[in-house]
């Protein structure tokens, strides 16, 4: 019904950290049990919910693919994670993505 933001999240637990912040799936509940959850504050209906996330990481890697074609998850985990696991990672203002600090680079941005 409206603009939507889809994001990859890097995280050794994302998918469980995600959806406890997110709150249940179900509105009533969320505002009753997890007020303070994003479902919980900003949910309608159970359907316009405000956000999404997934299930699983299998799903968290179809939905991937499918939201960032040009995205290739093994090679991500092949060159970019280790260095996320060494918190190697800065933000970038003008892009609005986190990238990867690589040997050599100067301070983080």
């Amino acid at each position: 019904s409206g603009p939507m933001w889809a994001y990859i999240l890097a995280h050794e637990d994302a998918v469980p950290l995600w959806r406890s912040l997110m709150g249940p799936t179900k509105v009533f509940r969320a505002r009753n049990c997890v007020p303070d959850s994003i479902r919980g504050a900003y949910g309608l209906t159970d359907t316009r919910n405000t956000t999404h996330g997934s299930d699983s990481p299998a799903s968290a890697s179809r939905e991937i693919a499918f939201f960032f074609p040009e995205f290739d998850e093994q090679l991500w985990y092949q060159q970019e994670e280790p260095h996320l696991r060494r918190g190697r990672v800065y933000y970038s203002t003008e892009e609005r993505i986190h990238r990867v600090l690589r040997d050599g680079q100067g301070g983080m941005s």
